[in-house]
C-alpha cells in the first residue's frame, strides 16, 4: 500500500458501529503512517472519533438532504482518493462512492442474506460469530488489514478526562468494594430488560458485593434512569444509587466508565463504549443474538440471553414491541441470572 496516499472510509452511524470501526482505523493507520486517512459520519456522531489521532481529518455529514449529499459527492471526487473504505454499505453510501474517481474502492460484507433468514425463517446459517469489527476488518484484507488484537479504542481529551474525575471524586468511591454502572435502556423496547429487575439487580449487588451504582441513558431517558436509582436508594434506605442520563456527553460517559469494575447493560451503544475503554461487560441481549455481530468486542464479558426461543431473533435491531405479546426474550431472564454473570466474571478476574 506505500503507493496510496489519500483514504476515505465511510461509515455514518450509529454509535456502536463507528466504535467498532476503531481497530480498522488503527491498522490502517499503522500500514500507511504517512497516508491522509478521512472518516465521513453523520454530525451527531462525530464527537466518538473528532479526537481520534490516527485520523486526519473528519468529514461530517449534518443532514440527509439531496443537497448536502451532492456538495460531499464532489468533495469526494475533487479529493481523488486512492481507496474508499465503505464500512455502511447503504443506498447513501453506495451513491457517494459511485463515480468517485477512487481507484479502488472496498465495502463491508454485513451478511444481510444470513441476517434476513435467521430473523424472518429462523434458519441460522453464519457460518460462525463474527464481531462487526472484524468485518471491517475483512474489508481491507486485499490492502493488507489484519486484526492486531488490541480492541476498540476511543480518544478522550485532557480536560474532559480531568472534569470527570472531579465530579467522580465527590463520591468517595474508596468507601466501596465494586463501583458498577448500569445501562437499562436502550433505543428499541425488545432490546431492554424490565425496569424492576434492573431496580432488583441494584439492591442485591449493593447488599451483596457493597456496590456503588451509577445509571445511564440519554437526556430522553434521564426521568426512566431516574426511576431505578431512586427505588434502588428507597429499598435500601441509602444514596448508593446515582442518576448520569442526559448529564454526561458521550467522551464524558467514556470517561466516567474509567472508574467503574463493571458494566452492565442492554445490547445498546453504551455497551460498545464500555468495551472500548476495555471494562468488563455483562450484556442483556433480548430480541437480538450475538450472530448480527453486535456482542462486546475486545474485552472481558458475558452474554445473558433466552436461548431456545422459536421467535428470537424478531429483529436484528430490535422493535418497539414484542410481535408475539409475551417478550419472553426478556421476562425469561431472572435477577438471578444476572447477578450469577457478574459473580462469575468479578470472581474470574479476582483469580487472575
Amino acid at each position: 500500500m506505500s503507493s496510496i496516499n489519500k483514504i476515505l472510509i465511510i461509515r455514518f452511524s450509529s454509535m456502536g458501529d463507528i466504535i467498532l470501526a476503531s481497530p480498522f482505523i488503527r491498522v490502517l493507520r499503522h500500514l500507511n503512517p504517512q497516508a491522509r486517512i478521512d472518516f465521513l459520519v453523520k454530525s451527531e456522531y462525530a464527537e466518538l472519533i473528532k479526537y481520534n489521532h490516527h485520523l486526519s481529518s473528519v468529514i461530517e455529514l449534518t443532514s440527509l438532504e439531496d443537497g448536502e449529499l451532492k456538495e460531499i459527492k464532489q468533495t469526494i471526487r475533487d479529493e481523488k482518493y486512492d481507496v474508499i473504505f465503505d464500512l455502511h454499505n447503504s443506498l447513501r453510501s453506495r451513491y457517494l462512492r459511485t463515480f468517485s474517481g477512487a481507484r479502488h474502492v472496498a465495502v463491508v460484507d454485513k451478511r444481510v442474506f444470513a441476517r434476513f433468514v435467521l430473523v424472518k425463517f429462523k434458519w441460522n446459517i453464519y457460518r460462525d460469530i463474527v464481531s462487526v469489527a472484524d468485518r471491517y476488518l475483512e474489508a481491507g484484507k486485499s490492502f493488507g488489514v489484519q486484526n492486531d488484537g488490541k480492541g476498540l479504542e476511543i480518544f478522550i481529551p485532557a480536560d474532559i478526562q480531568n472534569n470527570v474525575a472531579g465530579v467522580m471524586s465527590k463520591f468517595k468511591l474508596d468507601r466501596y468494594e465494586i463501583v458498577i454502572g448500569i445501562v437499562p435502556t436502550a433505543r428499541h423496547k425488545t432490546k431492554q430488560w424490565l425496569q424492576d429487575r434492573f431496580v432488583e439487580l441494584g439492591v442485591k449487588l449493593s447488599k451483596e458485593k457493597k456496590a456503588k451504582v451509577f445509571i445511564f441513558g440519554g437526556k430522553e431517558e434521564a426521568e426512566y434512569c431516574g426511576d431505578i436509582a431512586q427505588m434502588i436508594n428507597a429499598n435500601l434506605e441509602a444514596n448508593v444509587a446515582e442518576n448520569f442520563a442526559g448529564q454526561f456527553s458521550l467522551l464524558e460517559t467514556a470517561a466516567s466508565f474509567d472508574f467503574y469494575d463493571l458494566v452492565v447493560s442492554n445490547d445498546t451503544g453504551l455497551m460498545h463504549l464500555a468495551a472500548a475503554r476495555h471494562k468488563k461487560v455483562v450484556a442483556i441481549f433480548g430480541s437480538t443474538v450475538q450472530e448480527f455481530g453486535f456482542y462486546p468486542y475486545g474485552t472481558k464479558s458475558i452474554v445473558v440471553e433466552r436461548k431456545g426461543l422459536s421467535c428470537r431473533p424478531c429483529s436484528h435491531i430490535g422493535l418497539d414491541t414484542c410481535p408475539q405479546g409475551h417478550f419472553r426474550c426478556m421476562k425469561d431472564i431472572s435477577v438471578d441470572d444476572v447477578l450469577f454473570a457478574v459473580r462469575k466474571i468479578i470472581t474470574d478476574e479476582k483469580r487472575q
